[in-house]
């Protein structure tokens, strides 16, 4: 008896013992409540295979997504001193840079590209939202200023993927001041005739919206995203009235003359792609 429980037992528990299961195996649409399997979720772009709800997408898998590796090439950002105003919250600046820039790989919340799409070159500049929400503070606004200039030296259209929370609260009044500094870049774009398209991804929201995310020659949003300035709730106790349903989405700035182009995040690349060659 003791054979078969302290040796035969063992054995064969060993061979039919379930496996851990993976973390985030599924995922739940917050729009149709589909339950979705990572793998298919992944295949299909991050969108929902039943209501086509967008789930948010990483800047890495949108690069993969939209450009060839071989014709890209990453522009490094200039460097700067970290925490200008020394601040500290329930963590030290500091260390929360730290903290990001270990778990993203990256410096800051913004990745600028010099690649392709189709025939074209372009400068492409991506919020990442993984780093503190895409927060703009100075290394953001000076890698806008940067792509502005590589594009108007190279005489090619500046893209910028938006993604962010809006303007990073450890700068205080330093990151607010990248607003009019990257509303200039802009209109130095403007002036020499170099096209800027912006494409609103979720979420778009806070002083990026206020700046450079609503001047483009040409702003397309993926379906679906949250693009405004204010929360919903904050605009409705503001002005004491209730708020349509889609307020604040894509679809509702389209048709409110704010967003020029609404597509589905399989199409991007190719709307992009025409709307290059029709500007250029």
């Amino acid at each position: 008896m003791n054979w078969l429980t302290n040796f035969v037992k063992p054995k064969l528990s060993a061979l039919v013992k379930r496996k851990d299961v993976p973390e985030n195996l599924w995922q739940n649409c917050p729009s149709c409540g589909n339950m979705i399997h990572h793998k298919d979720l992944k295949e299909n772009l991050r969108v929902c295979n039943t209501c086509n709800h967008h789930f948010r997408m990483s800047a890495d898998d949108r690069i993969d997504l939209l450009f060839s590796k071989d014709k890209t090439q990453e522009i490094e950002l200039d460097k700067i001193s970290d925490d200008p105003l020394n601040f500290s919250d329930k963590k030290k600046y500091k260390d929360r840079l730290k903290e990001y820039r270990k778990k993203t790989k990256r410096e800051d919340a913004f990745i600028l590209l010099n690649t392709r799409i189709g025939q074209s070159n372009i400068i492409c500049g991506l919020m990442n939202f993984a780093f503190m929400g895409g927060s703009m503070g100075r290394a953001v606004g000076g890698a806008i200023v940067k792509g502005a200039q590589t594009a108007l030296e190279k005489k090619c259209p500046f893209i910028i993927f938006t993604s962010s929370g809006g303007a990073r609260m450890q700068e205080g009044i330093i990151s607010l001041m990248q607003m009019p500094r990257t509303v200039a870049a802009v209109e130095l774009l403007n002036q020499n005739n170099i096209p800027y398209i912006v494409v609103l991804t979720e979420p778009t929201t806070g002083g990026v919206t206020a700046s450079f995310a609503m001047l483009g020659d040409i702003t397309i949003a993926e379906q679906g995203s949250t693009i405004g300035f204010a929360g919903k709730r904050v605009i409705q106790d503001t002005i004491r009235e209730e708020l349509p349903i889609d307020f604040q989405k894509a679809e509702y700035l389209k048709e409110h003359g704010m967003v020029d182009i609404v597509c589905h995040r399989k199409d991007l690349k190719s709307n992009l792609e025409k709307v290059i060659n029709h500007i250029t």
